[in-house]
Parts: C-alpha cells; sequence; structure tokens
C-alpha cells in the first residue's frame, strides 16, 4: 500500500470496543497549514467510524462513497468494504485518489485503500498515514504490557507518533465505539 504523509490514524481493539485516533495537522509540502482537523468520522448515524490518511478532498469523497454503500447495505460494513474497495480501483475518477481509510463497526476493523486493499489486522491494531507504524508499534506495547483500555491506548499511541513523525501534532481526536 502506498504510504500518504501528513497524518496519523490508529486504530486499536480491546475489551469489545474499538477507538480510532488521529492527529490534527494538515500539511503542504513542508508547511503546516492546519493544527485542527478532524480526521475522524462517524457514519450511519454513528454506527461505524471510518479515519482517514491522504488528501482532504479525496477523503471527503470517500467518506461520502462509503457512507452510501454501508446504506446500500444496510449497515453490513464488510460487504460495504469490499464494494468501496472494487468501485475505488477500477472506476476512473475514484481510482486517482490518494487516500486510506481505516473503518471499523466496533467488531470488525479494516484497511481499505484505492488498489482494492481491504485488510482486517490479525490482532484488531491498524495504523495508517505518515506516522501509522509508529502508532501501530505503541498499540501493540501498550497492548501487551497494559491494562489501559482502547482509547487510552489510541490516544497515547497518537501522541507517542507525534513525538517521532514531523508530520503528525498532538492535537489528537478519537471515537470509540462498542460491538454491536
Amino acid at each position: 500500500m502506498t504510504e500518504f504523509r501528513g497524518t496519523t490514524i490508529v486504530a486499536v481493539s480491546r475489551g469489545g470496543r474499538v477507538a480510532v485516533a488521529g492527529d490534527g495537522q494538515v500539511t503542504m509540502g513542508n508547511a503546516v497549514l492546519k493544527q485542527t482537523a478532524r480526521k475522524i468520522r462517524r457514519l450511519v448515524d454513528g454506527r461505524v467510524v471510518a479515519g482517514f490518511a491522504g488528501s482532504t478532498a479525496d477523503a471527503f469523497t470517500l467518506f461520502e462513497k462509503f457512507e452510501a454503500k454501508l446504506s446500500e447495505f444496510r449497515g453490513n460494513l464488510r460487504r460495504a468494504a469490499v464494494e468501496l474497495a472494487k468501485d475505488w480501483r477500477t472506476d476512473r475518477i475514484l481510482r486517482r485518489l490518494e487516500a486510506l481509510m481505516v473503518v471499523t463497526d466496533g467488531k470488525d476493523v479494516m484497511i481499505l485503500s484505492g488498489s482494492g486493499d481491504v485488510v482486517e489486522p490479525d490482532d484488531g491494531v491498524v495504523g495508517i498515514g505518515s506516522g501509522g507504524s509508529y502508532a501501530l508499534a505503541a498499540s501493540r506495547a501498550l497492548l501487551l504490557h497494559t491494562e489501559l483500555s482502547a482509547g487510552e491506548i489510541a490516544r497515547e499511541a497518537v501522541r507517542i507518533a507525534s513525538g517521532i513523525c514531523v508530520f503528525t501534532n498532538a492535537n489528537i481526536s478519537l471515537e470509540e465505539i462498542e460491538a454491536p
């Protein structure tokens, strides 16, 4: 998968909950444009949480398309994710969108990409964006060695990533969702 700079999103599953956290920094080249962006959204009346890394305009388009797929498939996350990934990969306009998405319904966690990837992690933890690998490593360590909640781990993982990745800041937004 392509790595997109300028954000960090992490999703952590623990104790029947999934927390999705992201930083607030938006960059253009080597300049910071915004410190307080919200890169995580609740969709379908709050039953799905999605986060994005990549171009902001592209992300808004993908959120809309994904929400339409969720409606079309009556909230079935897996089916909506596969169908969006197919469209994203094959549609002439959509395939030019540069972003990655993390989506969860509180039970399943997936990464979606424009190359048709729908990836479910083995351990319920994913990280995307320029600081995604740092946040992923921090999350896994915190899961193994602490009793912190999913939300506490996700928030701390992005904070740790912000100390390493210059494209990530510590203005963290977080959404948590319980398994249905």
